[in-house]
C-alpha cells in the first residue's frame, strides 16, 4: 500500500527497553521520593501542649515555649526534607525555654537560586518579626548550612552563633573572620557531605570553631527520613546522634559565661 512505508512497526526490541526505562524511571522516582518522606514522628510532636505551642504555615514550622524565650533558634532544613522531619531533634529545645523556628524551602528544594534567597528572605522575616527574642543562634543541615553561611556572611547585629550541621558548606563564602561563635558538626559516615569535604573548608571558618564529629552517624539520620540515596550506613541510632546535635545546638543557645 502506498505510503505502508512511513508507519513501519516498532521492533520488539525497542517496544521493551522503552518499557523497561519507563518502569525504571518510575520506580526510581518512586524510590527517591520515599526516601525524603517524613518517618517516625509521633503526632504529638507536632501538635501544642501545656510547655510548648506549635505553629505551622507554608513558609517555617515553630516551637514555642509557653514562657517568654530570650534566644531563639533559626533552623534551616536540608534539601527535599520536610520541616517535620526535624521535630524529634528541635521540639526538645523548645522544651526547654529556647523558641525555635524551622524554615522551609521553596518546592522543598529549593532548585534555583531565586528560591534560595526566598528561603533566606524568609529567615529574616522571622528574625524582624520577633523582637522578643534577645538573641539568635542560626543552624542549618545540608543545604540549610548554605544557606546559613549566607546568612552569616550578610551580618545581623541579633546573631551571635551559627551551627552548621551535616554540610559541605561554606564552599566559596570567606567566613575566616567572622565574629561569630561557629560549631560544626559532622558524621563520620556521612556519605552525602564526607568528612573530607567537611574539612575542606576548614580555612574558611574561623579558627575558634568547634568541630564536633559523630561518630558512626550518617546523612540521613540527622533528620526523621528514609535513606538518602549515596549516603553511608550508620552505626549508631537516629536517636544517639540527633541527642549528640542537640547537645551542640543547646551549648550554641546557652554558652558558658
Amino acid at each position: 500500500m502506498e505510503g505502508a512505508h512511513l508507519n513501519p512497526k516498532r521492533s520488539p526490541i525497542k517496544r521493551w527497553v522503552r518499557r523497561g526505562f519507563i518502569t525504571w524511571a518510575i520506580i526510581s522516582t518512586s524510590w527517591l521520593a520515599n526516601s525524603y518522606r517524613t518517618q517516625g514522628v509521633a503526632h504529638t510532636l507536632l501538635i501544642s501542649d501545656a510547655k510548648v505551642t506549635v505553629e505551622s504555615s507554608r513558609e517555617a514550622l515553630f516551637f514555642l515555649p509557653r514562657s517568654a524565650a530570650p534566644s531563639g533558634l533559626l533552623f534551616v532544613v536540608g534539601a527535599g526534607v520536610a520541616a517535620e522531619a526535624y521535630a524529634p531533634l528541635l521540639r526538645p529545645i523548645a522544651e526547654q525555654g529556647h523558641s525555635v523556628f524551622v524554615v522551609r524551602l521553596p518546592y522543598r528544594i529549593a532548585p534555583l537560586e531565586r528560591h534560595r534567597r526566598a528561603a533566606i528572605a524568609r529567615g529574616r522575616l522571622i528574625l524582624e518579626s520577633h523582637k522578643e527574642v534577645a538573641r539568635w543562634v542560626i543552624a542549618g543541615h545540608s543545604l540549610g548550612g548554605a544557606l546559613a553561611s549566607q546568612m552569616a556572611a550578610d551580618g545581623d547585629e541579633q546573631i551571635t552563633a551559627i551551627v552548621l550541621i551535616g554540610t559541605s558548606h561554606p564552599k566559596t563564602i570567606d567566613l575566616s573572620r567572622s565574629p561569630l561563635s561557629f560549631t560544626k558538626v559532622y558524621a563520620s559516615n556521612d556519605g552525602i557531605a564526607t568528612v573530607d569535604m567537611i574539612r575542606a573548608t576548614r580555612d574558611l571558618l574561623p579558627r575558634t570553631t568547634r568541630w564536633i564529629e559523630i561518630e558512626g552517624g550518617n546523612h540521613s539520620q540527622f533528620a526523621h527520613y528514609g535513606h538518602q540515596l549515596f549516603d553511608g550506613s550508620p552505626t549508631i541510632t537516629r536517636e544517639q546522634q540527633q541527642e549528640k546535635t542537640r547537645m551542640a545546638l543547646l551549648a550554641a543557645l546557652e554558652p558558658v559565661k
